[in-house]
């Protein structure tokens, strides 16, 4: 086992995951006794039920019924990439590690730098010589591409892909005496942010806040911003702190956009007390599941005079397996999970756009369903704006992606000023990374 750092985590961490794992006699490898023959292994998510947790319990069931052999059982981790991450470097301390686990495309480099897994090529080179051209056959060269480390080699395979989209309230736009089909540009949602409160008392706008800087990404590189330039954090450029400071704006000066945590903002937008929603097409579902107005999801706002650059957000599922039983298992369960049919039921209840690229094409796939699912082609059309998800090089992903959260709040709570804080920050990352 690789492992370069080893995360604060405190002995009690590591207490409570070794008893959970105990009270619950669950196995993270090999044959469980109460199963038979049966393989038990883990899968590791980060999908809480209002973000795909009823598909992954709806496919895992699937998969357990449909065969005799495997057992998988599915482990959510809450906060996020960030959070499934530090539970993984507290099993890696333990000598342990799930089957598969679902690795965020930010921290990429991270996972492959600091822990043991094995390349879907080097096990189906070792046990499935039959599938030695799955990959090639089911998806795109660039697709697949997203999933390679900075060595060119191949760690996972491409799972959810995303891009923020605008989901707005029409009903609250057209109270506030602004066009229903809402902003084209950032500049034009602070307008129309601000007249939404003047006229509604609503919050116009909610940017998503949960334990990674995707959409802050977004904002920034959308306006000329970096946040990596030869593997050192770039952001604090005079373009992201344009971009940061617009939305600091909404936030602490003209109070029309809110700063509260990604689940809190999500369900203010589904009550109507926030009348704009940046967030991830993976929301899609939910939100449009339980609002009562008139929603859309449209494209992402541009910058003027600038080209939309939104980061590939979203997910690959990596074999962290250890053994050849394990691995194999594995690998059969992530084949279930590539399927057509199985991608299909993860893109309508999630909203990811599906990675492999006959899903949507397909009458087992999606075909009728983005024919009558409008709120999709809002991501599926500026997929051609989409660029790399930023992953900090080496070992301190982890550290430096916390930084950007930390600044976020300080910011977004007025205890800091946009230049002074992302210039801090920015010097304080390059320092770790060295």
């Amino acid at each position: 086992m690789k492992v370069k750092r080893t995360l604060k985590l405190g002995l009690f961490l590591l207490l409570a995951l070794t008893l959970f794992a105990c009270s619950t006699g669950e196995v993270n490898e090999g044959k469980n006794g109460g199963e038979g023959d049966k393989v038990t292994i883990e899968y590791w998510h980060v999908n809480a039920e209002t973000q795909g947790g009823k598909a992954v319990d709806e496919l895992v069931d699937e998969f357990n019924a449909q065969q005799d052999e495997i057992v998988v059982v599915p482990k959510y981790n809450p906060d996020m990439y960030k959070g499934l991450m530090q539970n993984l470097q507290a099993e890696a301390a333990a000598g342990k590690a799930p089957a598969v686990v679902q690795v965020g495309w930010s921290f990429l480099e991270y996972f492959s730098n600091n822990f043991e897994y094995s390349s879907p090529e080097k096990v189906i080179e070792k046990y499935f010589p039959e599938d030695d051209t799955y990959l090639t056959d089911h998806f795109l060269e660039n697709v697949l591409d997203l999933a390679k480390n900075e060595e060119g080699k191949q760690v996972g395979i491409p799972y959810s892909l995303s891009t923020p989209v605008l989901y707005i309230n029409k009903d609250l736009l057209k109270k506030a005496g602004l066009d229903e089909s809402g902003p084209e540009t950032w500049e034009e949602v602070k307008e129309f942010s601000k007249q939404i409160l003047d006229e509604t008392g609503k919050y116009g706008f909610y940017l998503q806040e949960p334990d990674d800087n995707w959409a802050t990404q977004a904002l920034l590189e959308s306006k000329g911003a970096s946040m990596i330039t030869d593997g050192k954090a770039s952001f604090a450029s005079k373009e992201g702190i344009e971009a940061y400071e617009l939305w600091a704006d909404m936030v602490t000066k003209d109070k029309s956009a809110v700063h509260v945590s990604w689940d809190e903002g999500v369900q203010s937008f589904i009550d109507g007390n926030v009348a704009m929603l940046y967030t991830t097409i993976a929301r899609r579902s939910h939100i449009q599941d339980n609002v009562n107005f008139d929603a859309a999801a449209i494209k992402s706002p541009v910058w003027e005079g600038k080209d939309v650059r939104l980061p590939a957000g979203g997910s690959m599922l990596a074999i962290t397996a250890k053994d050849e039983e394990t691995q194999k298992a594995a690998w059969e369960f992530m084949k279930f999970l590539y399927s057509v049919e199985s991608m299909a039921t993860w893109t309508i209840d999630t909203g990811y756009v599906p990675p492999r690229k006959d899903v949507a094409t397909s009458e087992d796939g999606l075909k009728s369903f983005l024919e009558e699912n409008e709120m999709m082609n809002a991501a599926i059309e500026q997929m051609e704006g989409v660029v790399p998800w930023a992953s900090f090089p080496g070992d301190a992903g982890l550290e430096a992606e916390q930084k950007l959260l930390d600044i976020r709040d300080q910011i977004l709570g007025g205890d800091v000023g946009v230049k002074e804080g992302l210039e801090q920050t920015e010097e304080e990352i390059n320092q770790i990374l060295n």
